[in-house]
């Protein structure tokens, strides 16, 4: 049986923008594009280029990684990181914007929280053009781009943290469990509450729950 070959994002990318001259260069990816309630979340990464330490071996794509692996990563990435931005948007500039625009606003905002301004952007599969710095989408960024990887770790724990805490502000759901993605309990619980402040009204399930009272 054929070993199953697993992708480690490496620091490549980082390294050949290097040799170019660029110093600050920020790995941005988003989390939350596919759930049925809460915010798109988007993080903005800045790796020192000689970055040496024992963890970055175990950095994957935050979607292959357990819970556990990933709140034990987010504090050595906030430790080592050059700067880190977060962004957010909610469920009405989605339903307003469509979630394509709205995931593009998170990571612009999260350029824009960097303590240390960026001279070059990685971008996990989409690309900021009205941001005007010197940027490169890359098509699975998270499984291939070290700083795009750690981003996507950043963006993943603290979506997931303010999802715990919006259940207790909207028990009944299943937040703290779900996250907002439509799991069987979460459809449920829509279907005989209704839909709830933090739900994306026009994402279709949502949608139909609404048109059904």
């Amino acid at each position: 049986m054929p070993t199953e070959i697993v992708q480690r994002p490496s620091f490549i990318e980082e390294e050949r923008l290097a040799e170019q001259g660029y110093r600050f260069i920020a790995g941005i990816d988003e989390v939350g594009r596919g759930p049925l309630a809460g915010p798109v979340v988007a993080a903005a990464v800045i790796l020192p280029l000689d970055l040496v330490a024992p963890w970055l071996p175990l950095v994957r794509d935050s979607k292959e990684l357990t819970p556990k692996r990933r709140a034990s990563l987010f504090p050595l990435i906030e430790a080592a990181a050059v700067a880190i931005g977060v962004g957010f948007t909610g469920p009405e500039v989605i339903d307003n914007q469509g979630i394509v625009r709205a995931t593009k606003i998170a990571m612009r905002s999260a350029v824009e929280q960097l303590a240390r301004a960026p001279d070059f952007l990685l971008i996990d599969f989409v690309t900021l053009p009205e941001i005007t710095i010197s940027q490169r989408s890359i098509t699975k960024g998270d499984s291939h781009c070290l700083s795009i990887a750690c981003a996507s770790i950043i963006a993943k724990v603290t979506r997931d943290g303010i999802m715990v805490e919006l259940d207790e502000t909207y028990p009944g759901y299943g937040f703290a469990r779900n996250k907002g993605y439509a799991t069987r309990e979460h459809l449920l619980s829509l279907r005989q509450l209704g839909a709830c402040p933090i739900h994306r009204k026009r994402f279709a399930p949502v949608r139909f729950s609404l048109e059904g009272r």
